[in-house]
């Protein structure tokens, strides 16, 4: 048996895929901290050109720039991720690709982080899911330091996040963008 997904993504993955399918609703993935992670487990769902509309790993405050809608002042007043940072990226990037929903995270996987300059610990990710109609916001936390446990964590918190939302457990309230 592959590796890929983790197995820890695998029963997540099974449920927003089959939520996905049988709503025929469609989703777009923006990455920071996961590095792709949540793209790539999505696409190793048989018939994920269905539901999956794209994806950006957006890791550098350029390629926000380039592909996320950020501007020279979101760069020059980025002070780490926040509910707000991927509440904007998840809007944007849900309206570039057309898609029911985009899932956005950053984080900061470890082994450091910039505390001087930004206000997160390693371990720490923002998370949203945007709508037409709105977007929620999540923080996760894991208390570790391990960048690549971290990351398939993140790429977790995202796709429950992401199950909460289509299961109807977690509203996008109206309006909120």
């Amino acid at each position: 048996m592959s590796a890929f997904p983790p197995l820890s993504l695998r029963p997540v993955l099974q449920e927003v895929a089959s939520l996905l399918k049988n709503n025929q609703q469609t989703i777009s993935i923006a990455e920071t901290a996961a590095g792709g992670i949540i793209s790539a487990a999505l696409l190793s769902i048989p018939g994920a050109s269905t539901f999956y509309r794209g994806g950006l790993t957006i890791y550098t405050l350029e390629s926000r720039v380039a592909f996320a809608g950020w501007t020279q002042d979101n760069v020059k007043a980025y002070k780490g991720p926040t509910p707000e940072v991927v509440a904007g990226m998840a809007t944007h990037v849900r309206g570039q690709l057309d898609s029911t929903f985009t899932l956005c995270e950053s984080g900061i996987a470890g082994p450091t982080g910039s505390t001087a300059r930004w206000t997160r610990t390693p371990g720490y990710v923002a998370l949203a899911v945007a709508s037409k109609d709105g977007v929620v916001t999540r923080d996760v936390s894991t208390g570790s330091d391990d960048r690549e446990a971290n990351m398939v964590a993140f790429a977790e918190a995202g796709l429950v996040f992401l199950r909460d939302v289509l299961k109807g457990d977690v509203s996008i309230p109206v309006g909120k963008l």
